[in-house]
């Protein structure tokens, strides 16, 4: 189910990329100025979504999209598991922690839909 839209038409990558910008606002101060590789860690893994999105988009063949779209979701996993560290030594409110892993499932969520309509 290869689509003739750009990945920038895509919701999915839509979300993915302001989580990025959320995450990165979210790192810019407080303890994470001194937290280097949590930080850095946590926008890796921020960007990673995003850009598997975009790279398997651009993948020729319908298996490599699926696979680079199952690498984005594991990067909302291990985003989540990132944001509750974070969360754990006071870095982030757990409302701020709350509200970035809700989006993180909701990316999940919809690579899953992603991938089943391309496995279709």
């Amino acid at each position: 189910m290869k689509m003739n839209r750009g990945f920038e038409d895509l919701l999915v990558w839509q979300k993915a990329r302001l989580l990025a910008a959320e995450i990165y606002r979210h790192t810019a101060d407080g303890a994470f100025v001194k937290d280097f590789s949590l930080k850095d860690q946590m926008r890796r893994a921020a960007v990673s979504i995003a850009s598997n999105i975009a790279e398997g988009h651009a993948r020729e063949s319908q298996q490599d999209t699926i696979r680079f779209l199952f690498i984005a979701k594991a990067s909302t996993a291990e985003l989540s598991t990132q944001l509750y560290i974070a969360e754990d030594f006071g870095h982030l409110a757990p409302t701020t922690a709350k509200h970035l892993r809700d989006n993180c499932e909701e990316i999940a969520r919809m690579l899953r839909g992603l991938i089943r309509s391309y496995k279709e």
